[in-house]
């Protein structure tokens, strides 16, 4: 009967601690990347009443009699399932889809956690609500070297992109092939042009817009020339397609000569390159577009984004975008020997093995999503049931302390 109630009071303290964790999980239903707990049971030493036999040739085996002694927690495991997405718009909050965990430091230590909101401080750091720094790798003149160690990931508002100059470009399109052809006799024909335009920068980025005029000189041969403002700049040149493939022959590269113009300023380098190579002279409609021109003016930076891979990339208000740096993302042997340290963050625990950190996409670790938020996984459906269980388990072992006090009860009166 004492053995019983022993048991009862283990059962109690069991079904206690499954109270517990099951408390704890429903508090955090909407935190943000909580990870649900889950309490597991095991019995104990059990008491022997009789040993077991082997069989013999006259007599069969028997069975060892054994009393348990009770239950204890063998351990409370934390789950790693995938919480839903929540999307939120905001620039700063980052959510892993797949394994991993952001790299924060709070003070010397180095803290993981998988909830991505983040904000500015003072000072531009990408940091926690409670203040831990968010770690990555910043870039050095837009690369990115991911083989260095992590450092605290810094948003550098109003830094200065500084203006490129113009060196080449392109331009693409078709020139139809039933263009006219300037004629001088009565009554004179003016030949067809088609003209485009490039914007252009100086060394000080100060915008230039070149028109490139292409004019129609002879079958299958075409002048072009460039002007800015007016001013022709340069020298024409002619530009030759096949008359079989309508491809470009000759004069797939003019090189603007800025220096020849009265236009010319000291900003400005000795030629830009403009690409002609792709342009052809079919008989479908004329169309002339600008590609891939080189150059920019200056920028500050005004926001930033999030690619999958991590890459934090700086939008600046020339509405060009550069690498600033890339978050840095932890994986583990094993996450569950993480140990909880507060605030939705773990620390490298005993048996957890040590971080393998590395960017997102790679080892494992899962991808990025900006602008959401990873919530928290816990199912009220299933926790609620749980609660139950645990009710009714916690009662049951109350039951058994009841009746077994009853049945010494009965036992002390005998003697009356």
């Amino acid at each position: 009967m004492l053995r019983s109630m022993y048991s009862a009071i283990s059962g109690l303290k069991a079904h206690q601690v499954k109270l517990d964790v099951t408390g704890n999980n429903i508090a955090n239903v909407n935190t943000v990347g909580f990870k649900s707990s889950q309490a597991t049971f095991e019995d104990t030493l059990s008491q022997l009443m009789r040993n077991g036999s082997a069989p013999t040739d006259g007599t069969g085996g028997t069975n060892p009699a054994q009393v348990g002694l009770g239950v204890k927690v063998a351990g409370i495991t934390t789950n790693f399932a995938q919480g839903t997405q929540q999307s939120t718009g905001r620039a700063t909050d980052f959510m892993i889809s797949g394994d991993g965990f952001f790299v924060t430091k709070f003070g010397n230590e180095s803290l993981f956690t998988r909830a991505g909101s983040f904000d500015y401080d003072a000072s531009g750091k990408i940091v926690t609500p409670d203040g831990a720094v968010l770690q990555g790798w910043m870039a050095e003149d837009g690369a990115v070297n991911t083989n260095g160690a992590v450092t605290d990931l810094t948003v550098p508002f109003g830094q200065v992109m500084d203006p490129t100059v113009t060196t080449k470009g392109s331009v693409v399109g078709n020139l139809t092939t039933s263009a006219v052809v300037a004629s001088a006799g009565p009554p004179a024909v003016p030949a067809t042009s088609l003209q485009t335009q490039i914007t252009a920068y100086d060394s000080l980025g100060t915008a230039h817009q070149i028109a490139l005029t292409f004019t129609k000189t002879a079958p299958n041969t075409w002048s072009v020339a460039a002007s800015e403002g007016g001013t022709p700049i340069g020298t024409p040149q002619n530009l030759t397609f096949s008359p079989t493939t309508g491809k470009a022959l000759t004069g797939m590269t003019f090189d603007v000569d800025v220096f020849t113009s009265a236009a010319a300023t000291p900003n400005w380098p000795a030629d830009i390159s403009i690409d002609l190579s792709n342009m052809t002279e079919f008989g479908g409609k004329s169309s002339l577009a600008p590609m891939d021109v080189d150059g920019n003016a200056m920028g500050t930076l005004q926001s930033i984004a999030l690619s999958g891979d991590g890459t934090i990339m700086g939008v600046y208000s020339n509405n060009l975008r550069e690498p600033i740096g890339k978050l840095a993302m932890a994986s583990f042997a094993n996450p569950s020997g993480l140990a909880k340290s507060g605030n939705t963050s773990f620390r490298v625990g005993d048996n957890s093995g040590q971080p393998a950190i590395g960017e997102a996409n790679a080892g494992g670790r899962g991808s990025l999503v900006a602008g959401a938020l990873e919530m928290s996984n816990v199912d009220l459906a299933e926790e609620f049931t749980g609660l139950i269980v645990a009710q009714r388990g916690f009662q049951a072992n109350s039951r058994v302390i009841t009746s077994s006090d009853e049945v010494l009860q009965d036992l002390v009166n005998l003697k009356r």
